[in-house]
């Protein structure tokens, strides 16, 4: 059978990638190599407030599509406060947009040696090794990630990581870390894919018709959703389920190539 595992981009929101927080963050280390206390208003340096306020800049460039100014803006926030790990974890999500994976993995590393206990530039470099196929080591931070107490993206860490884990061949791995990030936000339409994914290559339909159906059954239901759901469907034998399916998908997704699949009763595609 043939399968393809992938994380489905649907809201930006859902996206394996995790943006600075613009305030409140945790300090970089100091020359003696000792963890600062979380930076509050009342105490933060004029030269890390003003570093801050060009990063929110950037931050808001990044999210409408304006990478090269969001950059530039990076770039004088980092010329403002070098030690600004915030700063240079922006950087490498920019390099990851523009595809310099160099400059991207620079980025990362800088941030994780200025801050190591930041929870999104881990996850972020995790993400970033795993599309260089460089699974144990994404592993490894995807993992110290999640083992933040106080970080609040684990879900979608675990989600990463699932999919990571898929693409490596550890499937058992794969089915644990997504069932996880299941439990902590079952209304992540990316990890209900992939989870439903992997169950129906496994031919555990019944347990992958559970997660798909949710997911159709939601406003968060696209092309791929819906053709995973007829397939499941149809293996199961439920005619009239996958025929409700189909045709949701040819009213609303009448352009798309699972569409177009189904029209030629190609069901591995």
């Amino acid at each position: 059978m043939k399968s393809v595992f992938k994380v489905i981009w649907i809201p930006a929101c859902w996206v394996a990638f995790s943006l600075v927080g613009c305030a409140n963050q945790p300090g970089a280390p100091g020359a003696s190599g000792v963890q600062s206390d979380m930076v509050t208003e009342s105490d933060e340096p004029d030269q890390r407030k003003r570093a801050r306020l060009r990063l929110e800049l950037a931050t808001g460039y990044f999210q409408e599509g304006q990478t090269k100014v969001a950059l530039d803006e990076i770039k004088q926030s980092i010329a403002i406060d070098p030690s600004y790990a915030n700063a240079f974890n922006l950087r490498g999500l920019v390099y990851m947009r523009l595809n310099d994976i160099p400059l991207a993995e620079d980025s990362f590393r800088r941030a994780f040696v200025l801050n190591p206990r930041d929870a999104d530039v881990a996850h972020n470099y995790g993400w970033l090794l795993c599309q260089q196929a460089r699974y144990a080591e994404s592993f490894k931070l995807f993992t110290q990630a999640a083992a933040i107490p106080t970080y609040t993206g684990k879900a979608k860490t675990l989600m990463a990581q699932g999919v990571c884990q898929v693409r490596a061949g550890q499937l058992d791995d794969a089915e644990r870390s997504l069932k996880q990030s299941y439990e902590f936000d079952a209304g992540n339409p990316v990890t209900a894919y992939n989870l439903s994914n992997l169950l129906y290559v496994r031919g555990e339909l019944t347990r992958a018709q559970f997660y798909i159906r949710r997911l159709n059954n939601s406003e968060l239901a696209n092309a791929e959703t819906l053709w995973l759901g007829i397939k499941i469907e149809r293996k199961l034998n439920n005619r009239e389920n996958a025929l409700q399916l189909a045709d949701q998908l040819k009213k609303r997704f009448a352009q798309s190539s699972q569409a177009a699949a189904y029209e030629k009763g190609d069901f591995n595609e």
